[in-house]
């Protein structure tokens, strides 16, 4: 049975090219259009089990994107929401709203005509689409576009399917005692955003050790996502800067377009946070994270997989698991918006602890502890 998607967007152009995108995979179909939120929402509310899928612009009349989710909030109807919006790339304070809000996952519009018909974009739709619908991938080209669609390299699939098949030989954990020099490692993807914000607000101020975060975003948008998650939270939470000195209670995300590594300087671990090539279409890439660690002096690493698609970060913790004193918590199926990345981690034999996101900080803090008298 085809999956019935909605094209909610002002742009007539736009309704026209998303509809040829969706025409193309024959297991799609466009069960209507509309042309504002408001018209979306009479659709949806008539009928709410008709739409497998909604993609919706941003900046609309009569009602925008935003205000479409919050109403659909206040009814509580649930529907799977993938945001197209050129607002997503220039206005990414509303994109982690509609994230927060419950979208599924967003793509950015193309910034011209020319650029709406070539294949990058509809890589981009059909990527995410498909990820949303739980539909088979149809084999495309990679892409260094950093999208959660983007397919991973051959040699990596073949390392994480040798991994999971044959499980790894777990390093006995030690629990570090009070003065020991600790990190927490984080990595997420599709539906992290919103993932986060049920983390990283419970954590104490006092967190006895800093933070990294690596949720896969193209430039420009984890700089709102670290400005809205610090002002949830006790933590600081920043985005992260190339030359940071780590520093116990603040929490680093990653910045979109780049890779961030830990180096050790003489001021102590700084950041190195560099635009290069993408790993497996991934920038940041939680792998390369994880591996900048093995030469650290770390006493303990707490390294902690969220939701997402694919298997990013754990080959980088298997590393760490033959050469340092990890504890891996991942998060459980029943709590994720996509159970991909914690599913792979958990199933090459890599954690210590599978729990709801709801018990996620509590994991972590439980953990790592507090600093004590604050300091």
């Amino acid at each position: 049975m085809k999956k019935n998607i909605l094209i909610v967007d002002d742009s007539a152009l736009m309704r026209r090219v998303i509809s040829d995108i969706i025409a193309s995979d024959d297991r799609l179909t466009i069960a209507d259009t509309a042309s504002n939120g408001l018209q979306a929402f009479d659709l949806v509310t008539l009928n709410p089990k008709k739409y497998d899928l909604i993609l919706l612009d941003i900046n609309m009349p009569k009602m925008n994107g935003i205000e479409f989710l919050e109403q659909l909030e206040k009814l509580k109807l649930r529907q799977k929401i993938i945001i197209v919006s050129t607002l997503a790339k220039e206005g990414a304070k509303e994109t982690i709203r509609c994230l927060e809000l419950g979208a599924f996952d967003f793509v950015t519009k193309p910034e011209s005509f020319l650029e709406a018909k070539n294949d990058s974009f509809k890589k981009r739709v059909l990527g995410s689409l498909w990820v949303a619908l739980s539909l088979p991938e149809v084999v495309q080209e990679n892409t260094e576009k950093n999208m959660p669609g983007a397919r991973i390299g051959i040699s990596t699939t073949r390392a994480l399917h040798d991994l999971t098949a044959s499980k790894v030989v777990r390093k006995p954990y030690v629990k570090s005692g009070a003065g020991a020099n600790k990190i927490v490692a984080l990595a997420c993807s599709t539906g992290g955003p919103k993932a986060l914000q049920q983390v990283i607000p419970k954590l104490s101020r006092d967190l006895d050790a800093p933070m990294l975060v690596v949720q896969h975003m193209p430039k420009g948008f984890t700089n709102s996502l670290a400005a809205r998650l610090h002002e949830l939270s006790e933590v600081t939470v920043k985005e992260a800067e190339h030359g940071d000195v780590l520093q116990k209670g603040v929490v680093y995300i990653a910045k979109g377009g780049c890779q961030m590594r830990v180096v050790k300087k003489r001021e102590g671990y700084t950041l190195s946070v560099t635009e290069e090539p993408a790993r497996n279409g991934l920038k940041p890439c939680a792998d390369i994270m994880y591996e900048s660690l093995l030469d650290t002096a770390f006493d303990d690493i707490t390294c902690v997989v969220l939701t997402g698609m694919g298997g990013d970060g754990t080959l980088g913790i298997k590393q760490l698991n033959d050469k340092k004193n990890i504890y891996v918590i991942a998060q459980d199926e029943p709590s994720c918006t996509v159970y991909g990345m914690p599913k792979v981690v958990h199933e090459a034999g890599l954690t210590d602890e599978v729990v709801d996101l709801s018990q996620i900080a509590g994991a972590i803090q439980k953990n790592v502890g507090v600093q004590k008298n604050g300091c």
